[in-house]
């Protein structure tokens, strides 16, 4: 269960479409959280016990920001890179949550004192508050009609 690789490769289009973007344009920013809205799975580095995995978080500036994956391979390559894997066999615990039931999951971790979501960390690096969730919601929502 892993997304379509041309859904995931347009974020890295969309990634250099923010970067070049001048500063203050958030057109980019907005058609790329709209991809991410397209994914059929958002994947996330298993922390904890298996019974109970909890997403992997970053620590940052403005607070915890929950590491969101486009894609198993992506996960897995992060996870490497991080050095988060399983310390008997490198394995990379991972599991996904079907959208648009993952933005709900994402936001519950609100109430534990997480700021926001962070796409594909360290490679892209975008990320919004919790509180903005909703709009990723509605743009699935609109899109189900």
């Amino acid at each position: 269960m892993d997304n379509n690789p041309e859904t995931v490769a347009e974020l890295d289009r969309l990634d250099e479409a923010v970067r070049a973007a001048p500063a203050g344009d958030t057109a980019a920013q907005i058609a790329l959280w709209r991809q991410v809205t397209a994914l059929e799975h958002w994947f996330f580095i298993a922390r904890g016990s298996a019974e109970q995995p909890r997403p992997y978080a970053a620590a940052a500036e403005q607070g915890p920001m929950i590491c969101l994956y486009s894609s198993a391979a992506r996960a897995g390559d992060a996870a490497r890179a991080l050095g988060l894997t399983d310390a008997e066999g490198g394995a990379v615990p991972l599991f996904g949550v079907p959208v648009p039931g993952a933005i709900d999951y994402v936001a519950s971790f609100g109430e534990a004192g997480v700021f926001g979501v962070t796409l594909d960390h360290p490679r892209l690096g975008h990320y919004i508050p919790l509180a903005n969730l909703g709009l990723l919601k509605g743009w699935v929502d609109g899109a189900a009609r």
